[in-house]
């Protein structure tokens, strides 16, 4: 811009030098290159990629590591992985619309640094009780019969929890929010960094697991306790200096509307019922003002303190809830919280099922880095089709390419060498539900294991650790009869990656556009509710259809599931394409 108010300014001088711009005009592009890289550099887009980078990269490691350190800790047992996962899924569950009401309630950059504070400091210090827990362990387990084990076990689930619940108000808070407000609500810029902030995260999602789990392996637990430790407080210190210079060069952050700037939605609205009550009893012939203020006063006492804040929170739960429903883009979220109960991704049921039908550990790895491939193109896929046939489109094509490839799902468990078998489900086999040791298994492995073996929940970090834990007593040379139906179960899962992640990418800008700033907080920590909600369904069908001849039945149940939440997404769409024609 300067440049051309120069040229602007200089007027008729500048045609003297016309012949003489021409030819020094690849030498003044040459010094702009690097001019626009070093603004580029220094912009809140680029500050924002590598903050998020560093706190996506800290997640996947840590999340990782986590379910590796518990059962390590119980002895390759699952249960203290089993316990912490519904620990996770039921806090953000409940706490979802109070974090998200509080993101709402306080100014962007407090909400912004008191999560990542939490955060890192959460993971330095359970990092800080596992490495005393790995190095003393003889010790600690002598001390109290035993009991000071289970402290730590607790202290460790709750600090992980607590840091889970912070990066989930970290995430609300710049990629719902602050996003919005750096593009200057330009749609076409807000797409792209979305886009590039789910190839961040696809990226990391693959890499950080890797890089830690080299560290644990070739050195120890400890050292890995001491690695992730170590990236938290320097992530810290540059995520804080990056968000806060992304706040101070974006003055846009630091203005909210004028009455919502002390005030939350959901508080105004329980003041606006309580003026009602007030008129209503005015008008009514209700005692006089002073009479009803002392009785209120005198109700207020009565109630313990406690009882009374849990009242209100309850109470901003369920207006959280009940905002949610409200919006108009409500089918659209509730239809990509649907897809959230499927087995077929690559988590511990999927990639533990392949690891049973002979799939070896070493292809299932290359199978995850193709699916991450897929997923980055589902990125590019969304960015282009946006540009050519809109956003609301956009979410109608990639549902139907989502579902088309889920197709291959649906014919596998019928192909040459699936294990489907329904007559497992008889009464006579009821005994062996829950278990994986049923007697009509034609080709799975044979599991040496407990058969009240608790499943692992965390579907993002766990799939590194099934072949090692999981499985590591399964039989070698066990093959199926054909390998038909597993490859296109993987055929499907992988190339559905690409409608699954661009279908994500329009309803998460759909929310993003349509919430208004005030609700935009509690709105989106209602759908990262009814995320972890419709997430806990998928391992309770898990559970009730343990056995790998069990999983053709999970395949179906999860594309009807599928099919529903892309279902509700047509709906919305068509309500949505209405709207213009009923304006006009």
């Amino acid at each position: 811009m300067s440049l051309r108010t120069e040229g602007a300014q200089c007027g008729a001088d500048a045609l003297e030098f016309d012949h003489d711009n021409d030819r020094d005009s690849p030498v003044i592009e040459a010094r702009n290159i690097p001019r626009s890289a070093l603004i580029y550099l220094k912009g809140p887009k680029f500050l924002i990629y590598v903050s998020g980078a560093l706190s996506m990269w800290g997640d996947r490691m840590w999340h990782f590591a986590i379910s590796v350190f518990l059962i390590e800790l119980y002895g390759h047992n699952l249960l203290l992985t089993g316990i912490f996962g519904l620990v996770v899924a039921g806090s953000v569950l409940l706490l979802g619309a109070l974090i998200g009401d509080w993101v709402d309630r306080n100014p962007r950059n407090k909400v912004a640094h008191a999560s990542l504070f939490i955060q890192n400091i959460s993971v330095t210090v359970c990092s800080i009780v596992l490495m005393l827990v790995f190095s003393y362990k003889k010790r600690i387990e002598e001390i109290w019969d035993g009991w000071l084990t289970v402290v730590c076990y607790t202290v460790v689930i709750v600090l992980a929890d607590v840091a889970n619940l912070a990066s989930t108000a970290l995430t609300i808070a710049i990629q719902r929010d602050w996003i919005v407000v750096i593009t200057g609500y330009n749609r076409g810029h807000l797409a792209g960094m979305n886009a590039t902030m789910r190839r961040i995260d696809q990226v990391t999602n693959i890499l950080a697991p890797l890089a830690v789990g080299q560290v644990m392996t070739l050195a120890s637990n400890v050292v890995g306790c001491g690695f992730i430790l170590g990236w938290n407080l320097v992530s810290l210190i540059v995520e804080f200096f990056f968000l806060s210079r992304v706040y101070r060069i974006v003055p846009a952050l630091s203005v909210k509307p004028p009455a919502l700037e002390q005030q939350s939605y959901l508080e105004r609205k329980r003041e606006r019922k309580c003026a009602q009550g007030r008129t209503s009893a005015s008008t009514t012939g209700a005692p006089s003002e002073e009479s009803t203020s002392t009785l209120r006063l005198e109700e207020i006492r009565r109630i313990p303190v406690c009882l009374h804040r849990l009242r209100g929170l309850l109470s901003t739960c369920r207006e959280g809830w009940r905002a949610y429903y409200r919006q108009p883009v409500f089918l659209a979220g509730l239809g990509l919280a649907f897809l959230y109960t499927t087995v077929l991704g690559f988590d511990c049921i999927t990639t533990g099922y392949a690891y049973t039908q002979g799939v070896s550990g070493s292809l299932l790895s290359i199978l995850m880095g193709v699916s991450a491939v897929a997923g980055l193109l589902g990125t590019v896929l969304f960015t282009k089709l946006r540009k050519t046939c809109g956003l609301v489109n956009t979410g109608v094509i990639s549902s139907g390419l989502h579902l088309v490839c889920l197709l291959l799902c649906v014919c596998s468990v019928f192909a040459p060498g699936s294990p489907m078998d329904l007559s497992i489900l008889n009464l006579g086999n009821a005994s062996n539900v829950g278990g994986m040791t049923g007697g009509h298994q034609r080709h799975g492995y044979l599991l040496r294991g407990g058969n009240n073996q608790p499943l692992l929940p965390d579907r993002s970090s766990i799939h590194w650790t099934n072949n090692t834990v999981l499985f590591e007593n399964a039989p070698a040379g066990t093959e199926p009869e054909s390998y038909i139906s597993i490859i296109l179960l993987f055929l499907g899962v992988i190339t559905a990656r690409v409608g699954l992640w661009s279908f994500d990418l329009t309803v998460t800008q759909l929310l993003q556009e349509t919430i208004s700033e005030s609700e935009r907080g509690v709105v989106n920590g209602v759908q990262s509710s009814m995320n972890y909600l419709m997430d806990l369904l998928h391992f309770f069908m898990v559970i009730s259809a343990p056995q790998p001849q069990h999983f053709g039945i999970l395949v179906i149940i999860s594309v009807l599931f599928i099919f529903t939440g892309h279902t509700m997404y047509f709906l919305y769409a068509r309500k949505a394409k209405r709207k213009p024609r009923t304006n006009t």
